[in-house]
C-alpha cells in the first residue's frame, strides 16, 4: 500500500481578470448588442480606451506547474506573499474550484479548514448551528453528538448554547465556528489562516489543538503568514512565488529563503513608510504620524550591527495638533516573526504631551543581546489608553546583527518578549522655539528610564 497522501502533477490555474460574468441572452438582446456595438467602440476611442472590450480582459495564471508528493502523516506547511497561489492551492485540493491544467489525488477523507464560520445561519442557536455546520464539513449525526460536548466547552460558550448567533459578538462566533472545524477527524486536514481567530488566549488553545492533530499521524496542510507558528508546527515547508514553487523543502530551509526574498523586497521599499503602514485609511487626519524609523549608525538604511554592541533608534514623528497622554510602542521581531524585546513608553515611566511640530525620540540600548539574524520592527504611537491610535507601522525592515567571532552560544536561545532594563529614553523637539515636549514628564529633556 502506498505512503502518499497528496499527489500533485503539473498543477496549474488560470483566471480571467477584468472580465464580468455573461448574463443569459435572449435573441433580442443579441440583436440590440449588435446593433449598438459600433457606437460604444467610437465612444471608446473617443475617450482614449481600447476600442474591443475583450481587450480589456486579461488572463493570469494563479498556479502554474504546481508539482509535490506529501506523505501520511506529514504536517507540510505552505508559505509566500499575498498573490502567490496558496489559497488557490487549497481550493484546488478541497474540490471547491477544477484546475485548468494538471491534476492531484488525495487519498482518504478530507477536511477543509479554509473560511471559519461558511454555513452558519444568524438565525439558528448555537446548538443548531453545530449540527449544520458539521454537516457541511462533512460530519455525520453520530460524530456530531459523540463531540458536541467537547465542541462547547473548547468554544466557551456554554451559557449561550441556546441563544441565535445572530446575537453572538464577533469572538464568540470565530469561536465556535473553529470548535466545530478543529474537531473533524479526516484523514488529510487542509488549513487556511484559521488560527488567527479570538483574543490571545484562544489562538493558543487552537495552536494547541492542531499540535494535537499533527501528533495524532494525521496528514495536514498548513497555510499560514505566521512564520513562527509553521516553524513550530510543520517539519517541511512548500513555497510559492507567482504562482509557482521555489522551494519544496524543510521548513528551515524553505522559511530562510522567503525572508531573504521578503527582505529584498522590503529594502526596494525602504524610503517609502506607506508600504508598511497598517490600514493607512485609519489615519487620515490623525494628530501623530510616524515619518520615518532608523538606527542611528551614519544614516545608513538597515545597518548591519555586531553581536552585543549597543542601539540606538531614533523615531521622527509629525504631530498636527495637539496631544496629551501619548504613548510609543516599538517590538522588535526575528525573521521568524518572534516578538523578541518590547520597547513601551509607559513601561520606562512617562506618556507625551506634545503641542504641534515635529519631534525625534531616541531610544538607548546598552550592550544589547541579539543573536545574528535580520531584525523586523512594528511601531505605534497611540493614546495612552489605546482607545485611539494615532499610527501603525508593521515589518519594517529594521537591521541585521552579525557575528564578529565572538563565541557566545547562549545569544542562540529562544527568546520570549522580554523587558530590557538598560534603556535611555528621550524625545526633543526639532523646532528650536516650541513649547514643553514633555508636558507631564521632563520638561528640560532629559534622559530617563532605567540603567
Amino acid at each position: 500500500m502506498s505512503d502518499i497522501a497528496i499527489r500533485v502533477e503539473g498543477l496549474s490555474k488560470q483566471y480571467r481578470i477584468g472580465a464580468r460574468q455573461e448574463r443569459y441572452k435572449a435573441l433580442r438582446d443579441s440583436i440590440t448588442d449588435a446593433m449598438i456595438a459600433p457606437f460604444r467602440r467610437a465612444a471608446s476611442l473617443l475617450r482614449g480606451q481600447a476600442s474591443d472590450a475583450a481587450e480589456l480582459n486579461e488572463t493570469i495564471w494563479a498556479l502554474q506547474d504546481v508539482s509535490f508528493e506529501v506523505k501520511q502523516g506529514e504536517v507540510i506547511g505552505v508559505i509566500g506573499r499575498n498573490g502567490a497561489g496558496k489559497s488557490t492551492l487549497l481550493k484546488i485540493l478541497s474540490r471547491i474550484t477544477e484546475p485548468t491544467k494538471g491534476y492531484a489525488e488525495i487519498y482518504g477523507r478530507v477536511g477543509s479548514l479554509l473560511e471559519v464560520g461558511t454555513g452558519f445561519h444568524p438565525e439558528l442557536t448555537g446548538r443548531e448551528n453545530i449540527f449544520l455546520n458539521g454537516a457541511i464539513l462533512g460530519m455525520r449525526r453520530r460524530e456530531i453528538e459523540r463531540k458536541f460536548d467537547e465542541i462547547v466547552a473548547f468554544a466557551e460558550i456554554e451559557k449561550f448554547i441556546d441563544t441565535p448567533v445572530k446575537h453572538y459578538s464577533s469572538g464568540m462566533y470565530v469561536r465556535l465556528a473553529f470548535a466545530v472545524a478543529a474537531h473533524l477527524e479526516p484523514d488529510v486536514l487542509i488549513v487556511d489562516e484559521v488560527l488567527a481567530v479570538g483574543d490571545g488566549a484562544f489562538q493558543k488553545k487552537c495552536l494547541g489543538k492542531m499540535s494535537d492533530v499533527a501528533k495524532a499521524g494525521r496528514t495536514v496542510l498548513f497555510v499560514s503568514h505566521n512564520l513562527a507558528t509553521v516553524n513550530q508546527l510543520t517539519e517541511r515547508c512548500l513555497y510559492l512565488v507567482n504562482g509557482q514553487v521555489m522551494a519544496f523543502s524543510s521548513t528551515r530551509v524553505a522559511v530562510n529563503q522567503y525572508l531573504k526574498e521578503t527582505l529584498k523586497h522590503g529594502r526596494r521599499q525602504y524610503s517609502n513608510l506607506d508600504y508598511y503602514r497598517q490600514n493607512p485609511s485609519l489615519f487620515i487626519g490623525s494628530p501623530a504620524k510616524i515619518t520615518h524609523i532608523r538606527v542611528s549608525n551614519d544614516q545608513v538604511e538597515y545597518p548591519t550591527l555586531e553581536i552585543g554592541s549597543s542601539l540606538e533608534l531614533l523615531i521622527d514623528l509629525e504631530v498636527s495638533r495637539e496631544i496629551a497622554g501619548a504613548m510609543i510602542n516599538l517590538i522588535l521581531k526575528n525573521a521568524q516573526g518572534e516578538h523578541i524585546v518590547v520597547f513601551c513608553s509607559h513601561d520606562y515611566g512617562f506618556s507625551l504631551s506634545l503641542q504641534a511640530g515635529k519631534y525625534q525620540s531616541q531610544i538607548y540600548a546598552d550592550d544589547f543581546p541579539l543573536a545574528p539574524g535580520e531584525y523586523y520592527c512594528n511601531l505605534g504611537i497611540a493614546s495612552s489608553t489605546q482607545s485611539e491610535a494615532y499610527d501603525t507601522i508593521v515589518d519594517f525592515p529594521l537591521f541585521q546583527v552579525v557575528n564578529n567571532g565572538q563565541v557566545i552560544s547562549w545569544l542562540n536561545r529562544p527568546w520570549g518578549a522580554i523587558h530590557w532594563d538598560k534603556v535611555e529614553w528621550n524625545v526633543n523637539s526639532l523646532i528650536d522655539n516650541s513649547k514643553e515636549v514633555l508636558e507631564e514628564c521632563h520638561s528640560d529633556n532629559t534622559r530617563f528610564g532605567k540603567k
